[in-house]
């Protein structure tokens, strides 16, 4: 019989494309990895790899293997499910992926109302960028994710993976000092801009809303702290674009102002399907709709 560990070494290659990267999300070194997947061969007695340049490729039958671990590892996360189903009260470890202005809101509400509801949830939370987080949880590296997509700009999807929407999150202006006065963004055109580092989602949301209002936006500060965007409006130093749930957060001083069209971002749990059938994953996933409609109430 295949050993599963081997299988699950073998998997981490073909998602992370790399050795080095499968032994990071694994823990292990780069050896052991690459001694678990010649080992897996040997049991297979088939090639299920091949070197390309200076990286190791899957073969036609590895592809299928893999495919074949994921149905495996589908069945044993929905046979863990049904164990836990059968124990008195919802207990359990989820592992939750969030992004940092969902930590602040959402995450800490849901927390508290868990600590109320189902003390004997534990949950352990990574805050880390949607779109990684999002492709770890799929890896089974998270149980649960909450992500966000922006107008004219979605969210990759994975097989296997179901959304549910926790909020419907608008998008403002926020400006101070010397741009306090400003009313739309085609007025910022000189003004120097906060905002998120390039290629995230956030990112090209803003860029694209100072394109389309004809000028490219003076980035001089780039960060994923937005409590630090926050400060930097507030002192005068830039002007930024933020989800409403950072300015309720923050409670900020700065003048903030609808933008053009009302856009909004959604910010959505995601899971996978075999993982939603623990009752633990359900009842952190619930807590956090509960949250995000009171976020919009």
């Amino acid at each position: 019989m295949l050993d599963l560990t081997r299988l699950v070494a073998l998997r981490e290659l073909a998602l992370r494309g790399t050795i080095a990267a499968a032994a990071d999300a694994l823990g292990y070194t780069a050896s052991a990895v690459s001694q678990q997947v010649a080992a897996l061969e040997r049991e297979a007695g088939v090639r299920l790899t091949i070197r390309a340049g200076r990286r190791l490729v899957l073969t036609p039958a590895g592809e299928r293997l893999v495919a074949r671990t994921h149905e495996l590892l589908d069945t044993m996360e929905i046979a863990e499910a049904e164990l836990h189903a059968e124990t008195e009260g919802v207990a359990g470890t989820v592992r939750l992926a969030v992004f940092q202005s969902a930590a602040l809101t959402l995450v800490t509400g849901a927390l508290l109302r868990l600590r109320e509801t189902h003390p004997g949830i534990r949950v352990k939370v990574t805050q880390t960028e949607p779109e990684e987080a999002f492709a770890d949880t799929w890896a089974r590296e998270y149980d649960l994710v909450v992500a966000e997509e922006y107008p004219q700009h979605s969210a990759p999807h994975y097989p296997g993976v179901v959304r549910r929407p926790l909020v419907r999150d608008e998008l403002l202006l926020a400006v101070g000092g010397e741009w306090a006065g400003a009313t739309s963004v085609d007025e910022l055109a000189t003004a120097p801009w906060v905002m998120e580092p390039p290629g995230t989602a956030t990112r090209h949301f803003a860029e694209q809303t100072c394109r389309l209002a004809g000028f490219e936006p003076d980035v001089r500060f780039a960060s994923s702290d937005l409590q630090a965007h926050v400060q930097l409006v507030q002192k005068g130093l830039a002007v930024a674009i933020l989800p409403g749930l950072m300015v309720a957060y923050a409670r900020i001083d700065a003048r903030v102002i609808p933008l053009a069209g009302g856009p909004r971002r959604t910010v959505f749990a995601a899971m996978r399907a075999t993982s939603r059938l623990d009752p633990a994953v359900e009842a952190v996933r619930l807590a956090l709709e509960a949250e995000g409609g009171l976020a919009t109430a």
